[in-house]
This record gives C-alpha cells, structure tokens and sequence, in this order.
C-alpha cells in the first residue's frame, strides 16, 4: 500500500461550495430562512428544495434567475462556484 492511496478525509468535508446544492444551501443558509420558508417562496415543496441542496436533483435552467434573485447571489457563484466581474473580493458570492 502507498501512503496516497486513501481517500484525503479533508476533501471530504472542505468546502461545501463545489456544488450547486452546496451553494445553494450556503446562499438559504446567509439569508437565514428555513427549507419550508424558502421552498414556499420559490413555488416549490420542501422534497424538491432539500433534493436541490443535497445533489439528488438540480434546478431547471428556467428556475436558475429567479433562484440567484431569490438567494440574493450572483447567477455565475450559484452555477459555477466562480464570480466575475464584481468588484472586491472575487468569492463573495453576494450581489451589490
């Protein structure tokens, strides 16, 4: 056995950004709103919302706008962890 052949438990548990679910939880999370809360503001049940933040699903493409507004982050943060052309820090997600 090689000593790098396990599994790095710090990749495991990181950053809970790298997808969308994670962002979107994080995003709900900053607003301080329940599941119930924000699923009932978006037009959604709690399943759907809680299969969005735990990958088992993602939202449709004709949802994404009104999410990122809802959430109030950027739609490039919500999609792809990045964010571009804001200005100051390039991780805040957060819209200005």
């Amino acid at each position: 056995m090689y000593p790098h052949d396990t599994l790095n438990p710090l990749a495991l548990t990181g950053n809970t950004d790298d997808t969308i679910g994670g962002r979107i939880s994080l995003a709900r999370d900053a607003l301080g709103l329940s599941v119930e809360e924000i699923s009932s503001v978006v037009g959604v049940t709690d399943d759907t919302w809680s299969n969005w933040e735990n990958d088992r699903s993602e939202p449709r493409a004709n949802r994404l706008d009104m999410l990122a507004r809802v959430l109030q982050v950027n739609i490039t943060w919500l999609l792809s962890g990045q964010t571009q052309g804001l200005e100051g820090d390039a991780r805040t997600p957060f819209q200005t």
